[in-house]
């Protein structure tokens, strides 16, 4: 699919990432962090810190990525790459958590997996789940936090397959530019 140029320019539009499918699932995840660290953890774990770190540069690193994007594939790719690497640390704490205090990780099997990973998948709006986390006790909210940590990362790595594909076909800034002077000399 091709990026959309600026009119009479080489620079694509930038990408909103608001507009990306799983972005609303990353801001839930650091309300949802948040809510869980200063719930569910003691104020001097350091454990505490490091959870909402993982959880901001998920969405953090979107949102730079997006922007960089503007003149750089390398940097969008790489960025949101590291959005990923986040979100992995993100859920190793989370299960860690759930291991430490010989709490269930929901599998595929529970009963409860079915509605919580269809009420994840139809999140677009991450406002809509502030009443639904404050009924919830640390094992659910893990649980909660780990599906939509799960379903992140399989959409940014179908993004990220997508920026591969786009970089291949379209190249990168520096070729848009050769292009874009060239067809200027050529007038």
């Amino acid at each position: 699919m091709p990026t959309p140029q600026s009119p009479n320019g080489f620079l694509p539009n930038e990408t909103n990432p608001e507009k990306l499918l799983f972005y609303p699932k990353l801001v839930a995840l650091y309300d949802i962090t948040y809510r869980f660290i200063t719930t569910y953890l003691e104020p001097k774990d350091r454990t505490r810190d490091q959870m909402l770190q993982a959880a901001r540069s998920g969405k953090q690193n979107v949102i730079e990525g997006a922007a960089d994007g503007l003149t750089s594939s390398k940097m969008e790719i790489s960025l949101t790459n590291c959005a990923k690497g986040s979100l992995r640390e993100l859920q190793a704490d989370y299960e860690d958590y759930l291991r430490t205090r010989e709490l269930s990780r929901w599998d595929q099997n529970h009963p409860r997996t079915p509605a919580l990973s269809q009420f994840c998948k139809d999140l677009a709006h991450p406002e809509r789940l502030t009443g639904t986390w404050k009924k919830m006790n640390d094992e659910e909210l893990c649980n909660l936090a780990l599906t939509l940590i799960h379903q992140s990362v399989f959409l940014i790595k179908s993004y990220l397959k997508m920026l591969e594909n786009r970089f291949v076909e379209q190249g990168g800034i520096s070729e848009a530019m050769t292009q874009a002077r060239r067809n200027h000399r050529h007038f």
